[in-house]
């Protein structure tokens, strides 16, 4: 095969490739480049707290993230139990297009020339939660339904959490 015949195909691997290396979930780790979990403290015991995903990161997954970190920032404040308030998960949607390389030959075989052509469009989502936090010492009351226990949530859905391959 010529080597003018393999620049589409090359072209169009090396483009498969790369998008492929980019299509893992969001890992549970502090924010990098716009993803990741972030926090701030507002008050002794009240932090706001979000966490953003990438376009292949789940809306569930991007809110039990953000429920562990708000269970393990309580526990690293020395509290045992929280309250969450004001949680708003966000989607933004863009739209991503799809560019196709063509070639065309002529008669005998000869080079005839080479294009780009815009394909298709699709939605890329990512999701953005937030929530206020307020931590409190002791046993969690029974009759406070929107509270939970800190240690209860890190152990339960700590399974669930992935994290940034070390390198």
């Amino acid at each position: 095969m010529a080597a003018h015949r393999r620049t589409p195909i090359f072209a169009a691997l090396t483009a498969a490739l790369l998008a492929a290396g980019c299509a893992t979930v969001t890992p549970y780790q502090p924010m990098q480049n716009g993803q990741g979990y972030g926090d701030q403290r507002i008050e002794s015991n009240r932090y706001r707290v979000n966490f953003a995903g990438n376009s292949t990161t789940p809306r569930e997954t991007v809110e039990n993230y953000l429920l562990f970190r708000a269970a393990e920032l309580t526990l690293q404040q020395g509290y045992d139990y929280f309250v969450m308030s004001g949680t708003d998960t966000e989607a933004q949607t863009r739209y991503q297009q799809t560019v196709s390389a063509f070639g065309g030959y002529g008669w005998y075989s000869r080079y005839y020339g080479l294009g780009t052509g815009v394909s298709t469009a699709y939605p890329v989502t990512e999701y953005q939660a937030q929530a206020y936090v307020t931590m409190y010492k002791g046993k969690r009351p029974d009759t406070a339904a929107d509270a939970f226990d800190a240690r209860q949530v890190r152990d339960n859905l700590g399974p669930l959490i992935k994290y940034p391959e070390k390198r």
